[in-house]
């Protein structure tokens, strides 16, 4: 395998995973960053984010002097062979991807780039982003190419050393092959396509996956009218090889730092293009309408009747990342929730294994135990899916509370032992 130089623009979950597995390869990295604080930590190797492996590949890279990090663009690119761009693209207005950072960075390095060096998009851009990059570039002797990330949180670096594809788009095929390369060691698919095709494999992927969400948690209150069990259904449905067992639980909505960003992406990108993308639009909808429903749900446990108050109710929210195995709380729906319950009038408490107490939330006070999360509430919701919360003492957690109940909106719990220990239990689904 050739070495290659590359440079790392962005360190934050995408750069950072990006860098250190890179240099994992053999690869020799520069990260940069405009952080100067963060540039430091990281060259100590201290890690902020909250990932498995991560901090122990960043370590093992410095040690062995392939990892580097400095600050500014402009200081790792002068003699890369591959750039990669993994800086932040938020949503912007009207949900369309905000592209100031990338355009900043070609800006910045576009006269220091070396002569055949290929600029790759890392970020989640919408379709054109390679083209729109080249022509701020206005450099003929500077590839452009598109190479998406499939990462999740809590298991980016499994991800990165294990994919499932490749995905490299360019209209010059010697430099997506160049950047196909730095994958070699892993032995996975590649697909080589045009950069457009690779950019809009990223949000079909995500867009596909915020849709099979939305229908099983349509699905699941159909089986609570119909009298039948949602997780005997995915069940069955899962050993369809058609449709497979990842994506079919039921929660409060999906969230986080990628679906909610790119749905409302692809749908801008659509409407642009004079495309009524309904089936997408419903799916937005539909997440949407979850979260309410949860509400709902949470009110009838509580109060016994559909639109009971809860002005004044005390309610113990366990976990509040958007999912379990990550800090980040980027569209989280149990915020969302805890948003809404707020606005109905609850009192909130919030445990999350992932969050120190006194964390600003807002509306939802945290704290350090989950046993002082239960205490003299009139409920406790399961809103995260952490492990954690399914060996908690039930019964201590049942003289603690004031009214004995439980919703649990991520199905994590066996009602049977929640139901032992005196609550009453309250899940998706389920009867």
């Amino acid at each position: 395998m050739f070495v290659r130089r590359i440079a790392v623009v962005g360190t934050g979950y995408v750069g950072l995973t990006t860098g250190a597995c890179l240099a994992s390869l053999g690869h020799r990295v520069v990260c940069a960053d405009v952080d100067e604080g963060k540039v430091e930590r990281l060259s100590r190797g201290e890690v902020d984010i909250l990932e498995p492996r991560l901090a122990e590949l960043v370590s093992e890279g410095l040690a062995s002097g392939r990892l580097s990090f400095v600050l500014g663009a402009s200081a790792a690119v002068a003699d890369a062979e591959v750039v990669f761009l993994c800086v932040p693209t938020p949503m912007g207005v009207g949900g369309i991807a905000d592209l100031q950072a990338v355009e900043s960075v070609v800006d910045e390095t576009r006269d220091i780039l070396p002569s055949g060096c290929v600029i790759v998009n890392k970020s989640t851009v919408p379709v054109g982003t390679s083209i729109r990059t080249a022509e701020l570039l206005r450099r003929d002797d500077v590839a452009v190419v598109s190479n998406p990330e499939f990462l999740r949180e809590g298991s980016a670096v499994h991800d990165f050393l294990n994919p499932d594809r490749i995905v490299v788009g360019c209209d010059q095929q010697d430099a997506a092959e160049r950047v196909a390369a730095l994958y070699a060691r892993l032995g996975a698919p590649t697909v080589l396509t045009d950069a457009a095709s690779a950019e809009m494999v990223k949000y079909a992927a995500n867009c596909f996956l915020a849709m099979k969400l939305s229908y099983v948690n349509a699905v699941a209150e159909l089986c609570e009218r119909l009298g039948a069990n949602i997780t005997d259904v995915t069940e069955g449905m899962g050993y369809d090889k058609r449709i497979g067992q990842a994506f079919l639980n039921p929660g409060p909505g999906w969230g986080g730092s990628c679906l909610p960003k790119d749905t409302h992406a692809l749908l801008q990108v659509a409407d642009a293009a004079d495309f009524e993308f309904r089936l997408l639009r419903a799916t937005i909808d539909t997440n949407e309408r979850q979260r309410l429903r949860m509400v709902e749900k949470i009110r009838l446990a509580v109060t016994g009747k559909r639109g009971g108050s809860l002005s004044h109710v005390r309610l113990g929210l366990l976990g509040l990342t958007f999912k379990a195995g990550t800090d980040d709380l980027r569209d989280s729906p149990a915020l969302a929730v805890a948003a809404l319950l707020r606005q109905a009038g609850a009192e909130l408490v919030g445990y999350d294994p992932a969050l120190s107490g006194g964390t600003d939330l807002g509306s939802v006070s945290v704290v350090d135990d989950p046993y002082q999360a239960a205490k003299d509430v009139d409920a406790l919701v399961v809103l995260t899916e952490w492990p954690d919360f399914r060996s908690l003492d039930w019964a201590r957690l049942a003289e603690t509370v004031r009214q004995p109940v439980v919703v649990d909106t991520r199905n994590l719990l066996d009602p049977d032992v929640i139901r032992r220990a005196g609550f009453t239990c309250t899940s998706l689904g389920r009867r």
